[in-house]
């Protein structure tokens, strides 16, 4: 049985993802690690690649995508190893990492998940490893927009954990899937991730999840990653769907209906604000616009947003 098995979910970014494995054995030359990557259906290629590439990494072949949750899912069933860690495939390891981070969780028990430290491609840090949980507060100031004029604020943007670089342990709400290792047998305890989701807001869910079963959740510096954010998705207005469409499922599967109903206004409100001044500036790039255009498509979360926003039929979904 290896010590840790790495999931890397792949959608059509094959030399991305090529360059994330590779990283892993490249940096982790030691350990005792079975690395597996689940194909989510892609048509570039994807699954040849990476069996002539990489002949001891487990391709596992899902036929169609199944979203970031399934795919996991599928692949944390093909695992056998003592822990699990999963890892973007818009992600690159940095020598030592994969080793601090199990020692650290070796030697901290009390902990249960454990998350890392992110950079951007041009060194400097992605506070989007880890997250304070969504409350009525943090969605207000969303709505109101204070979020964004006092970014990174604990009292205006609470959501971010402030000013924090991420550079010391400490515990957190949400250890987002970018990079989240869990020993094997809790995330099987757990149920694994909520199929429900199909892309964002799935990692939250589960990490609030663990933290009501008790497993404390927490940040570790030295396992650092770099990470191209939004490999498999566009940057724009339709990510910004996929964001909302996570959110409001969130809201509406943790929440009572009173209080995720009001969570749902305030999205939109806040939505609805960004796109008017873009509409105001006459923005060039408007991605809120395109947001709030579709909110029909969203605003019920999934898995109705699945087949609206994908073009997948509920019955799929």
């Amino acid at each position: 049985m290896p010590h840790l098995s790495v999931v890397v979910v792949n959608y059509n970014t094959r030399d991305a993802t090529s360059a994330c494995l590779r990283s892993v054995l490249q940096t982790s030359p030691s350990l005792d690690l079975e690395l597996i990557v689940v194909d989510n259906g892609s048509t570039d290629g994807s699954p040849e690649a990476f069996r002539e590439r990489f002949p001891a990494v487990t391709t596992v072949e899902a036929g169609e995508n199944l979203g970031f949750a399934r795919g996991v899912n599928l692949g944390a069933r093909a695992a056998t190893g003592t822990w699990l860690l999963l890892l973007n495939p818009d992600t690159l390891v940095l020598p030592g990492s994969l080793r601090a981070l199990l020692e650290f969780a070796d030697r901290h028990p009390e902990y249960g998940v454990f998350g890392g430290r992110t950079l951007r491609p041009d060194g400097t840090v992605d506070p989007s490893s880890c997250w304070g949980a969504p409350s009525l507060w943090s969605l207000a100031m969303f709505a109101t927009m204070l979020s964004t004029a006092f970014k990174r604020s604990t009292v205006f943007d609470p959501e971010s954990l402030g000013a924090w670089d991420r550079d010391s342990v400490r515990e957190v709400p949400i250890i987002t899937g970018c990079l989240l290792l869990i020993r094997r047998a809790a995330y099987e305890h757990l149920g694994g991730m909520d199929e429900d989701y199909f892309l964002y807001g799935e990692d939250a869910e589960f990490s609030l999840r663990a933290g009501r079963a008790g497993l404390r959740r927490v940040v570790v510096p030295d396992a650092v990653i770099v990470h191209e954010v939004g490999g498999s998705s566009d940057a724009g207005g339709e990510k910004g769907c996929m964001v909302m469409a996570g959110k409001v499922t969130h809201l509406r599967k943790t929440w009572s209906p009173i209080r995720a109903g009001l969570g749902v206004r305030l999205l939109l409100a806040g939505v609805g604000v960004r796109a008017a001044l873009e509409a105001a500036t006459r923005r060039s790039r408007a991605p809120w616009s395109t947001v709030w255009r579709r909110r029909a498509d969203w605003r019920d979360g999934y898995p109705r947003a699945e087949a609206t926003l994908f073009g997948r039929t509920l019955a799929d979904a």
